[in-house]
């Protein structure tokens, strides 16, 4: 079984900055993806950005000001966010694709940060 752990979450005014991180540990062959979503109230969760062995995505809204970062070593993604706006306010959701050593692929969710933005 695999447990992700979720930081980084705050309070913080127009234009500031954070960085959440999303750590993974269990019995981890390897890791395909890992990813940051958001969810805010009232609205769909939806993708922030993604990055994998190969390449990054992000969505449009957040491109220039949010970098997504990994350590493989210690199964550790990032999320810099730079320039936050109040449509930035959101839970955060850490997931990952992971290939567990089984030999089975599983998609995997953290418990959530809390991004507020505001004056």
């Amino acid at each position: 079984q695999v447990q992700l752990v979720e930081s980084g979450g705050g309070l913080v005014q127009p234009g500031g900055s954070l960085r959440l991180s999303c750590a993974a540990s269990g019995s981890i062959f390897s890791i395909n993806a890992m990813g940051w979503y958001r969810q805010a109230p009232g609205k769909e969760r939806e993708l922030v950005a993604r990055i994998s062995r190969s390449s990054t995505n992000y969505a449009d809204s957040v491109k220039g000001r949010f970098t997504i970062s990994r350590d493989n070593a210690k199964n550790t993604v990032y999320l810099q966010m730079n320039s936050l706006k109040p449509d930035d306010t959101a839970v955060y959701y850490c997931n990952i694709d992971i290939v567990l050593v089984d030999g089975h692929t599983y998609d995997y969710w953290g418990q959530g940060t809390q991004v507020t933005v505001s004056s």
